[in-house]
């Protein structure tokens, strides 16, 4: 799919020469922001992105400062999981 719209031709070379390529900064703007808003998870930023693996993903993120989507209630789900997969011995 193709996303498009215009910009007035002074602000696109302010935009190359501050962004480097203005299609690749807005694909990664959208990833930012659909993942802080857990509007789509870590595959959908690695597809949108075209990295190979989840580790490149999470690199890329880490580099820019984005924390990961696991929040308290996470872990005392994964936390719940794995007591019922053990019985209760953890």
């Amino acid at each position: 799919m193709t996303i498009s719209f215009d910009v007035p031709q002074e602000v696109e070379q302010q935009l190359r020469v501050v962004l480097g390529d203005p299609g690749q900064a807005a694909k990664e703007a959208l990833a930012v922001q659909g993942y802080q808003q857990r509007k789509f998870g870590i595959s959908t930023v690695r597809r949108l992105l075209n990295f190979e693996t989840r580790w490149e993903t999470d690199q890329w993120l880490a580099s820019r400062g984005i924390p990961k989507n696991y929040s308290a209630a996470d872990l005392e789900a994964d936390y719940q999981t794995l007591e019922s997969l053990f019985d209760g011995k953890l």
